[in-house]
């Protein structure tokens, strides 16, 4: 049985019509003969998408009831016990009532798909969870129901429902929409033009970049290599030079002319050892790029240009920006240079900027602690110096100026058998020697234009050149050999005090460091692989790979594996390392291996802080229970057990004496007990705010039912602004803040319980004059169990402050504690003013925006 398709309705803000959609889509779906069934649907009193639920099968939903009230939520054992061919499930971000099968809908969704029905659903953009900051910042509103984005990315077909903003305002003004009373405050607020045109670019965006992952999947499935002009994309090539700061801003101020531009960094890297460009460099230009909003990609290529143009097309670019060359004007004698080259094997469908800069032709100077290997160049200019040049010496001294002497002749020879050697390396050298020698022999040594020597002198004099020729080239390959190694050296140096900081600071994930390594080699891919015991398969701990690499899953499958211990090995693909890098990968196995131990360590603590939480509550939970709650349960049975004495008369007043104590433990039991079901509800997150708006003065005077007359003093303006509360969890969390202000104040001395407005928040300010509580236990007193000093009157578990404090931040508010002036302690509830909210029906269980 195969997975479902999904198939989603994007809406661009609420009212656009995506349900209407849906339900088209499904009426012609019935039409066609497909079985389609509606699973939810919420039409919102709007009389036209009311109409559209005629002639559909609707499966009946799910009661359940939370906390007095009836809701309904799609039934999913209904759904997939009728197993339909289709399904339609409304508002995919919503949050199911408390009770229900799944917390939130998507997740119902994602069992009816994997019971191989298909699904067709609507969402918003402005529930998406990525785009939660972006949309509170546009509208004020922060939504609360929201689905993960690549739920919406999975899905099989994405179809955007749009409209421009003065479409949908004249439909909200119609009254399509809301209902007429409501039509002004949303005109006003959350439908303004410039919140829809925004919604409707994030949406648009959104699905541009949906549209554009089909497109790369389409040209890759189909081998297309030529560029499609979909959309600007500019490719910046670094060299790690400099440069590339100025590349990467001239090429962001191109991309800010035309919308949706793409920028995407790329660096070339050789593939003959360790790289020549300046980490750091690197560094600094990667995060300028990320900075800007492109991407940094690192591609392995022996040649430049090729490799560049190759990544060009792949990306579909269409424009690369490059710098102007650094060389010095002598060394295009090698050739035209990687600008030139791609600009000329570009095409006509691929635009080249020539970018000028600071360094223009300053030199590239010599590597920065990264490979000091010969180019190719230079090896043929040497073979050229030490093969070619000797000819022409030998027809110019034999032409132009054949007067000149042997000696100056060998002397001429030598500088260019040393210059091959600093050119070339020693194999130039020796050829040139060897073939300095024989032209001397035969042009310029007794006889001529023969290859014999009679002159004992002679003889002397060429075994000296050859002699001399040989040890310059041997010194001077010698001298390149140690600048390589000490350039090496110094590389691995670098490393090494990368690696020592990293292990110092603990501040290297194992994907960064693993990206390092591959970087640092110009690898495709790189994975630390380990296994329970020598029997056990391979699993692979953590990897890195490009675009062109392949998933290593053994040590087999790579071409360099570095062991690390019998069950741990650092896996690379790409190439054959050469020995002497070995010794600088084996050091970043054992630091991989450090990583993964101390990531391992950091979850295990994590885990054991856990468990030492959950024993001290519960300690502090059987303390309770052994003290605090069987304390009423025996003044309860001590009073019921007198009353059911036949031994003694009581009269009445002593038996009303007895029932009042029985009612007053019977109310200490009671909320001693729903104190410990809210904690357990918030250490759980079961609590689920219903948000409405609502007087303060409706809900304070309600909370002070638990405490004794004429113990609290009131201060509620009646022109304070609506609160955005639920009232219920207002009421208890005010109730539990007053209780504990009474129990530590003085008798006689009333708690002062005021409210104040502060721009868009409300602050409730309960303040008691008992003996305070020092600063550094001021955040302590909020734990579970947890009671500062004696309390003169009641008793409780210390969980009073604590359950208060998570009922205000599940509204949105806060809960702190201040010194009140002159002693005491002032408890300070800040809770959000409902000014500039839309409201919310008080029977649905949390926020929802359609």
């Amino acid at each position: 049985m195969g997975r479902g398709n999904l198939r989603i309705y994007l809406g661009a803000a609420p009212g656009v019509g995506k349900t209407y959609a849906m339900l088209s889509e499904a009426h012609r779906r019935v039409e066609r003969g497909t079985d389609a069934v509606v699973g939810f649907v919420e039409h919102h009193n709007r009389p036209r998408t009311e109409v559209m639920l005629h002639g559909l099968e609707e499966v009946p939903r799910r009661e359940i009831v939370y906390r007095d009230s009836t809701f309904t939520e799609m039934d999913v054992d209904a759904v997939l016990a009728r197993r339909p061919k289709v399904v339609l499930v409304d508002e995919l971000a919503h949050t199911n009532v408390p009770g229900s099968r799944n917390t939130k809908r998507w997740q119902d969704v994602e069992e009816i798909l994997k019971a191989g029905i298909d699904v067709v659903s609507t969402v918003n953009i402005q529930h998406l969870e990525s785009l939660g900051d972006v949309v509170e910042s546009i509208t004020g509103v922060r939504q609360r129901e929201t689905v993960p984005d690549e739920v919406v990315r999975r899905a099989d077909q994405i179809e955007l429902v749009d409209m421009s903003p003065q479409a949908l305002r004249r439909r909200m003004a119609h009254g399509n929409i809301y209902k007429p009373d409501k039509v002004d405050a949303a005109l006003s607020n959350y439908f303004r033009p410039g919140n829809l045109t925004a919604l409707r670019e994030l949406a648009l965006l959104w699905t541009a970049d949906r549209v554009d992952e089909y497109l790369r999947q389409y040209r890759t499935d189909h081998s297309v290599s030529t560029i499609w002009h979909a959309r600007e994309r500019i490719v910046v090539g670094l060299t790690g030079g400099p440069e590339g700061r100025t590349l990467i801003r001239r090429a962001a101020r191109m991309a800010a002319k035309g919308s949706g531009s793409e920028i995407l960094a790329v660096y070339i890297a050789r593939s003959d050892g360790l790289t020549s460009a300046s980490p750091k460099e690197l560094a600094v230009q990667r995060t300028l790029v990320e900075d800007l909003g492109g991407t940094f990609h690192h591609v392995i290529g022996d040649d430049v240009p090729a490799s560049l143009l190759e990544f060009a097309r792949g990306v579909n670019a269409t424009q690369i920006v490059l710098g102007s060359s650094r060389r010095k004007t002598w060394q295009y004698i090698f050739g035209p240079g990687v600008g030139a080259t791609v600009a000329r094997d570009s095409g006509p469908d691929l635009d080249v900027h020539i970018v000028t800069h600071d360094e223009v032709a300053k030199g590239r100077g010599l590597p920065v602690a990264r490979g000091a290997r010969l180019g190719r160049g230079r090896i043929v200019a040497g073979w050229l110096v030490g093969v070619v040049a000797p000819v022409a010496l030998s027809m110019l001294l034999t032409t132009v100026v054949p007067e000149v002497g042997l000696a100056n002749d060998m002397l001429l020879f030598l500088c260019l058998t040393v210059g091959a050697a600093l050119l070339g390396g020693l194999f130039p050298a020796l050829a040139s020697a060897a073939v300095g020698s024989l032209l001397l022999n035969y042009y310029f040594v007794e006889p001529l234009h023969e290859w014999t020597i009679t002159d004992p002198k002679n003889i002397v004099a060429i075994v000296i050149f050859v002699f001399v020729a040989v040890s310059v080239a041997s010194v001077v390959d010698l001298a390149a050999r140690r600048t390589h190694q000490a350039a090496r050296l110094r590389a691995e140096s670098e490393i090494l005090s990368f690696l020592a900081g990293s292990v110092l600071r603990g501040e290297t994930s194992l994907e960064a460091l693993l990206e390092r390594v591959r970087e640092t080699f110009a690898m495709d891919s790189v994975a630390l692989l380990e296994r329970a015991s020598e029997v056990d398969p391979w699993t692979c701990a953590a990897s890195e790979v490009t675009n062109s690499g392949r998933p290593l899953l053994r040590p087999e499958d790579g071409d360099v594996d570095m062991p690390v211990g019998d069950n741990m090995a650092l896996v690379l693909s790409g190439r054959v390392l050469p020995a002497e890098d070995r010794r600088v990968l084996a050091a970043f196995a054992a630091q991989a291996a450090v990583v993964l131990d101390r990531q391992r360590l950091v979850g295990e603590a994590e885990r054991a802080r856990e468990l030492d939480e959950g024993n001290r509550i519960r300690t502090a939970l059987l303390a309770a229970v052994s003290h605090d709650l069987r304390t009423p349960l025996a003044g309860i049975k001590a009073a019921v057990t007198s009353l059911r004495s036949d031994d003694v008369a009581w009269s009445e007043e002593d038996e009303a004496e007895l029932l009042a104590g029985i009612e007053d433990g019977a109310d200490r039991l009671d909320h001693l007990v729903g104190n410990l079901l809210d904690m357990s509800r918030l250490q759980t997150g079961t609590v689920t705010p219903l948000i409405r708006e609502i007087d303060l003065d409706e809900v304070v005077p309600m909370a002070l039912g638990g405490v004794p007359e004429g113990s609290v003093a009131l201060d509620i303006p009646e022109t304070l602004p609506m609160v955005a509360v639920d009232p219920g969890l207002l009421e208890r969390s005010v109730a539990n803040i007053v209780e504990n202000a009474v129990k530590y104040s003085p008798d006689g001395v009333p708690v002062m319980v005021s409210a104040s407005a502060l721009g868009d928040r409300v602050e409730v300010r309960v303040a008691d004059t008992g003996p305070g509580v020092p600063d550094s236990a001021k955040n302590r007193i909020f734990e579970p169990f947890q009671r500062y000093g004696d309390a003169p009157r009641g008793a409780g578990v210390g969980l009073g402050l604590a359950v208060a404090r998570g009922f205000a931040e599940a509204m949105g508010g806060t809960l702190t504690a201040e010194d009140t002036p002159g002693g005491g302690m002032t408890m300070v509830l800040t809770l959000r003013a409902a000014a500039g909210l839309a409201p919310v029906r008080a029977d649905l269980p949390a926020q929802v925006t359609t």
